[in-house]
Parts: C-alpha cells; structure tokens; sequence
C-alpha cells in the first residue's frame, strides 16, 4: 500500500493531485489551512483520506505534518503544493514578505521535516511543486520569482547531500507555467493551464521519479529561451503582463 502525504491539498494543484493518487488505488493524508475543503474531500473517499489542519507558517506545522503521518501509517511520498503568489509593481512590503515567509520559511520548514522523516526511514520520495518564474528575475513579481528560486536551489542542495549521505531519497522538482489557480487571480497570466491537466503531467513525473519537470511542452521552450538571454537584455525587456 502506497501512502502520499499532501500539504496544500484544499485546493488547485495540490487537491487534482489528490484526487488522482485516490483513484490509483493510494491512502493519502491532506493538509492545508481551510478545514471545511480538507473535510469535503475526504469525504470522496473517507477509508483512504486522513486529514490534518496546518498552516506552513506555523511552527506547529512539523507537529501536525508528524500527526498527519501517525494517522496514515507512514509515508512513501511527501508532496508539497503550498505557495504563495502576487504581482507587486508596487512593491508593498507586506506583500513581499508574506511570500518569503511562505515559499521560503514555511518551504523549508516542511521540506526539512520531510528529509529528517526519510532519512529515519531510509528512503522515501520528496516533490515539491515550485515554478518556472524561478528561472529568471521577473520584474511584475520580485518576491515570487526570488522564491522561487531559491525553492529550485534548494531541492537540488538536498538531493546532493542525500547522495552524501548515501540516502535512498529521492527529489522532483516541478515547475509548471502559469495554471488557473487561485494563486494567480491577482494579476494577468499568458497560457493558463488547466489544474487538472497539469496534474497529470505531475502524476507521470512522479511515477518516473523525474528530478526536474517543466509543464507543459510550450513553457519547456519558453525556459530555453529564458535561459539564453543575456542579463544586460533580460533587465531592459518591457515584461508587462
């Protein structure tokens, strides 16, 4: 019996990938601040859905991830899909640092709660879903994009010291494009996805236990390019969405 623990499953990317490991026959444990859309879901199927209420900012949220892991029995996968998002022309600070608090201390919070569990264990399966605004400074969402990044740097930092520490631990890092979630409704995005099409993407990458994926094919290209240009150019394009 495969067993997925799922921080960030009330809603968006987090909830389709729930529902999908459901119907592949997983036991799952849900996380995430609203209790009413953790309860409604397990309510889908209440024999393999066990829940607990946290918020990543929290430092309570370690004990209620190892409650949540007592109540199903253990953990083969921890899948992260908590995160934060806003365009910040104006760069309000209290925008800026309640998505640092978010994507980077509650980020790493549960992350290292997560690393600590399977290295006890001796193996385990770790994915995180960050973004592919990580691949370059965007001027519309400085905190976002900085986050990100750093979520991005730091996965790859502890799949390294897994791999020195000789730990059966595996990493994917998923990086989708934009997805019409409730995590972009403040600003204008260019080819939204789907939450539930992005979801299966993820699902396959996790079956494969890829180490990096960028959904979908079209932001695949989009990074490429990304990539090639150069900083002096990057830093004068008018990005206006």
């Amino acid at each position: 019996m495969q067993k997925a623990i799922i921080i960030g499953a009330t809603s968006g990317i987090g909830q389709e990938v729930a529902r999908i490991l459901v119907q592949q026959g997983w036991h799952i444990g849900i996380a995430g601040r609203r209790k009413e859309a953790l309860h409604a879901l397990q309510t889908t199927a209440p024999d393999r859905i066990v829940t607990e209420q946290l918020d990543v900012t929290e430092e309570t949220a370690t004990l209620h991830l190892h409650n949540l892991i007592e109540k199903l029995g253990g953990m083969d996968l921890f899948f992260l899909s908590s995160g934060v998002g806003h365009q910040n022309r104006d760069l309000q600070p209290d925008i800026e640092l309640n998505t640092a608090r978010t994507n980077v201390e509650g980020f790493t919070r549960m992350v290292t709660a997560a690393f600590n569990y399977f290295k006890e264990k001796g193996s385990g399966h770790i994915a995180v879903i960050s973004s592919i605004a990580g691949t370059k400074g965007l001027g519309v969402a400085p905190a976002y994009s900085a986050t990100k990044r750093f979520q991005n740097t730091y996965i790859e930092a502890l799949a390294q010291l897994a791999r020195m520490q000789h730990l059966d631990i595996h990493f994917t890092d998923i990086r989708p494009g934009f997805v019409a979630t409730d995590l972009l409704k403040s600003g204008k995005y260019p080819m939204l996805m789907k939450a539930d099409r992005v979801a299966q993407h993820i699902i396959k990458a996790l079956r494969e236990k890829r180490r990096v994926v960028v959904i979908d094919g079209r932001y695949r290209v989009l990074v490429f390019f990304w990539r090639m240009i150069p900083r002096w150019l990057w830093e004068r394009l008018p990005i206006t969405n």
